[in-house]
């Protein structure tokens, strides 16, 4: 009956002597007469059994693995550059209050004031809303309009009265926002104001407006 070397040898034999082959994946063999017993031991032991070859344990266990090849590497794809328009990057810079940068936009011509950001605002509007007064006076001092509205009929007043930055409001009136201007629902600038917010209140009930 058969036997399998648990190393990949194959040895065939009749109970163990007389026809006994050893059949080597290599397709080395040694014939009869020899006990597979011992021949299993000689494997073991690392012997020469033919044609120069010496088989191990480990030879045997390994001799038909391919070697593993390291795979090519993926080709890297090109990185893209990616460019903003000058309205966002002018939008972002009001949101940040950036002085300087914003100048150098104004000084460049490289946006137009009246227009609106994709978040439906214009730069006074944005300016407004970040409560920084210093950045509104710069861009009515390059040419914002205080009555402009934004895309739901909000002024920059609206804004800063929703809000509540009184000093803004004041400013935006002394250089003649309407305080009677209504936007698309028909509020007034007076009708955004939050009741404790004293500053504003008192703003519009002393006959500023």
């Amino acid at each position: 009956m058969p036997e399998i070397c648990p190393n990949g040898v194959t040895i065939r034999g009749h109970r163990g002597k007389s026809s006994c082959r050893l059949i080597l994946h290599g397709g080395s063999s040694v014939d009869k007469g020899t006990h597979y017993m011992d021949i299993v031991s000689e494997i073991k032991e690392g012997l020469v059994l033919s044609k120069g070859t010496r088989y191990s344990a480990a030879t045997c266990r390994t001799a038909h693995i391919p070697a593993q090849q390291t795979p090519a590497p993926l080709p890297l794809k090109p990185v893209r550059a990616v460019h903003f328009s000058n309205d966002i990057i002018f939008q972002d810079l009001v949101r940040h209050g950036e002085m300087e940068q914003i100048g150098r936009f104004m000084r460049a011509k490289k946006v137009r004031l009246h227009t609106l950001f994709p978040s439906g605002m214009a730069a006074l509007h944005e300016a407004v809303l970040t409560g920084n007064l210093d950045c509104v006076k710069l861009l009515v001092r390059y040419g914002a309009d205080v009555h402009q509205r934004d895309e739901d009929g909000w002024t920059p007043l609206h804004m800063a009265c929703s809000d509540g930055f009184p000093e803004i409001a004041s400013y935006l009136l002394s250089l003649g926002a309407s305080a009677f201007a209504e936007n698309e629902n028909g509020e007034k600038p007076a009708d955004l104001i939050d009741p404790d917010c004293k500053e504003l209140v008192n703003l519009f009930e002393a006959g500023c407006v």
